[in-house]
């Protein structure tokens, strides 16, 4: 489950990217008699949220991206010289794309 669970880092929320029907087969295939259901509830008992499948598509680059944190990054090392303090976000345009819902496989 390591390599397949990813986490908040600002808050306890853990998720899998696996289902609980596959992770029901692995389990079976280990020799492990188990339901979904029972993956599903054992995975919320450790604190585990099931979420859907999120479709993502990457936008085009911009032609000056590299410069442009160029810039950024030594205006903020000009700043952060001063004494200054510098904030960084990091903003990014949620794009939907296809079909809104996607509740992933079994």
């Amino acid at each position: 489950m390591d390599e397949t669970t990813a986490g908040d880092p600002m808050s306890l929320l853990k998720w899998t990217s696996k289902s609980t029907y596959q992770i029901k087969d692995q389990l079976q295939r280990l020799g492990y008699s188990i339901t979904e259901d029972t993956v599903g509830r054992i995975l919320k008992e450790m604190d585990y949220s099931l979420q859907a499948n999120v479709k993502v598509k990457e936008g085009g680059t911009h032609k000056d991206r590299d410069s442009q944190f160029r810039y950024i990054n030594d205006l903020a090392k000009e700043f952060m010289g001063w004494g200054d303090p510098v904030i960084s976000i990091d903003a990014k345009k949620k794009e939907r794309v296809g079909d809104f819902k996607n509740p992933g496989r079994r």
